[in-house]
């Protein structure tokens, strides 16, 4: 590094020094893990089902695998230490941009700082970036277009096709996501109507891009899928998955299924059906009763499932509302409970050994996910690395600090509550005992916080609540609480001059903001 560059980074530095100190620390746990982790950590099934796709690439009937590709590229360095740093970055540069664009909006350095520190500190996040999973690479490439996205009010076309082509390749990554393929265009889309008015192309030219963007990458997909097993698609298990959420409640008296729909009813009385999470991987109704037509994941099956899923929800509509709702509640309680299993939040934790007399969690030598090898040979022909190695010295700390420090429930409400500061204030009006609900935009928290309500409830609407489905929600709720702090905004209209604003309605929206903070400090 020249003097030059040194002595510029010396000056960022000094001046974030808030925002330096706690990046460091966050790089300083991650350095503890791979320490003490040598390798990387892994998810029954879904890592071993991303190494065998990387090492003989194809898609998979049960998931998509667009993060395959990414290990794919990898594969020539045979070093899952090289992944999982590479992912550890992923998570500083996630924090680094959430700082950047709550600095652009004027939010001061304290509070911007304060906003990253979930996802720098957060022991989950870290153990998170360490496993062979999707969840790292789909969160930076969605922060990423967002930051695309927001960093300037008239985007260019070029800008919104590569933030399109991210979000894609994102589903491609992980498919609980792919609501985002019409949230961020649709967000272009009235940003664009609110900025030229809907007659003007400029008002839709971003959208649309951006909409082609995220179509080529799902679409590039969904033709190889099809080239393998002639249906086109990302996957076959969206019927098994939402089986398995409508299995929380459905009742065959109510439902009164036919036909083939009634082979996959579930009998077992509600109290004693186990989470969705879980059921799925035992439930007789579709294992051993599907197995001999090609089981859950089948074409005909999954349409079977799906078919039955949807029928469930209409007789039951209000018993799939309360068990959305129940377990979205999940997200926000205190103490973590052991959902859907004691053995699935397992893998969710450091621990100083993976082999013992009375557990074993090193991949398994007998077990194939990807035809061609063993879950235990993927992983050795991949790492060139024995699993499961234990540096206790630096495995330690990291291990107690997770169970202490991590966003607590409460905390994640609070954060989401603070989110809504972004999107609107209470504003007392002279008249006694009047409160007025104001839209009082502030930076560009809309996108942020609707995408992190997007992220949290759409995969509890369709499978089920899930500790890690929260890793990718945390960052994007970060975001708009920090953007509740920025100084309100008005909104502009196609008739309005660039730098345009009424002295007299500035300050009546600021006087609606719900922070004094100062936009430096």
């Amino acid at each position: 590094m020249s003097a030059a560059r040194l002595q510029r980074l010396k000056t960022l530095v000094r001046e974030h020094k808030l925002f330096s100190a706690a990046l460091a620390v966050g790089a300083f746990l991650r350095l503890l893990t791979v320490l003490g982790y040598p390798g990387a950590l892994w998810f029954a099934g879904d890592s071993y089902v991303y190494l065998g796709a990387a090492l003989r690439p194809q898609p998979n009937l049960s998931k998509a695998t667009g993060y395959s590709l990414f290990l794919r590229a990898l594969l020539p360095f045979h070093s899952l230490t090289l992944v999982v740093v590479l992912q550890h970055l992923m998570g500083l540069a996630v924090a680094v941009m959430i700082y950047v664009l709550l600095r652009r909006n004027n939010v001061s350095k304290l509070w911007s700082t304060v906003a990253t520190l979930p996802v720098l500190l957060d022991g989950y996040m870290i153990e998170d970036e360490h496993l062979i999973m999707a969840e790292a690479l789909f969160t930076f490439l969605l922060m990423l277009a967002t930051l695309m996205l927001l960093w300037r009010r008239d985007i260019k076309w070029w800008t919104a096709l590569i933030a399109g082509l991210l979000v894609g390749y994102a589903v491609d990554v992980r498919t609980e996501g792919a609501v985002v393929l019409v949230l961020f265009p649709l967000f272009l889309l009235i940003r664009g109507w609110m900025t030229h008015g809907w007659k003007h192309l400029s008002g839709w030219l971003a959208a649309v891009v951006m909409a082609i963007g995220c179509v080529i990458p799902v679409g590039a997909y969904a033709g190889w899928f099809h080239s393998r097993t002639g249906h086109y698609g990302v996957s076959e298990a969206t019927g098994f998955y939402l089986w398995g959420r409508v299995s929380s409640f459905a009742d065959c008296a109510v439902i009164k299924p036919t036909g083939r729909e009634a082979l996959v009813c579930p009998t077992q009385p509600l109290t004693k059906r186990t989470p969705p999470g879980n059921f799925i991987w035992h439930a007789p109704e579709v294992h051993t009763n599907l197995n001999s037509t090609g089981g859950p994941v089948d074409p005909t099956n999954n349409q079977l499932l799906t078919d039955f899923a949807i029928h469930a929800i209409e007789a039951q509509p209000l018993g799939y509302v309360k068990t959305v709702v129940k377990n979205t509640m999940l997200s926000f309680g205190f103490p973590r409970i052991a959902y859907p299993g004691g053995g699935t939040v397992y893998y969710y934790s450091f621990h100083l050994t993976y082999k013992s007399p009375h557990r074993n969690l090193l991949p398994p030598n007998n077990h194939v996910w990807i035809k061609g090898g063993t879950a235990y040979q993927d992983w050795l022909s991949y790492g060139h690395q024995a699993p499961g190695r234990v540096i206790n010295v630096f495995a330690a700390p990291i291990a107690v600090y997770q169970r202490l420090v991590f966003t607590y429930g409460p905390l994640l409400a609070l954060i989401f509550l603070v989110g809504l500061g972004g999107l609107f204030s209470l504003r007392l009006s002279r008249r006694p005992r009047e409160i007025r609900l104001r839209w009082a935009p502030r930076g560009t928290s809309m996108l942020p916080w609707v995408t992190a309500v997007a992220l949290l409830i759409t995969p509890i609407a369709i499978a089920d609540f899930d500790y890690r489905y929260l890793l990718p929600v945390i960052p994007f709720a970060c975001l708009a609480a920090g953007l509740g702090f920025a100084p309100a905004k008005r909104r502009t209209g196609p008739q309005d001059g660039a730098g345009d604003q009424s002295p007299v309605l500035a300050q009546e929206i600021d006087s609606g903001a719900t922070s004094g903070v100062p936009t430096s400090s």
